[in-house]
């Protein structure tokens, strides 16, 4: 049974830093590429950052190019998104996705309150 759990959220400050992190269990981690998706109250979910599954290429949204960071550990089956200089517009439900050909798993997410 694939498991993908997120952890790290929280409540901070705007300028703030915060690191969410997923592990995974149930798979073979290092043949998925890994993604971190959010989802906002009354917003479609979005494309935050992606990593491949050597970890070799990432991509990011532009509204986070610059100040989120994602990495992956393979040997920990397990990738982080590290977030510095938050903004209140990165308030959101953070979610974990793995993807490799035609399958795909999600987490259950992890929130982010950006807020004095």
């Amino acid at each position: 049974q694939v498991q993908l759990v997120e952890s790290g959220g929280g409540l901070v400050q705007p300028g703030g830093s915060l690191r969410v992190s997923c592990a995974a269990s149930g798979l073979s981690f290092r043949n998925y590429a890994m993604s971190w998706y959010r989802q906002a109250p009354g917003k479609e979910r979005e494309l935050v950052a992606g990593i491949s599954s050597a970890g070799g290429s990432t991509n990011y949204a532009d509204s986070v190019k610059g100040r989120f960071t994602i990495s992956r550990d393979n040997a920990k089956s397990t990738v982080y998104l590290q977030m510095n200089s938050l903004k209140y517009e990165d308030t959101a439900v953070y979610y974990c996705n793995a993807r490799r050909s035609s399958s795909e798993y999600w987490g259950q997410g992890t929130l982010v309150t950006v807020s004095e």
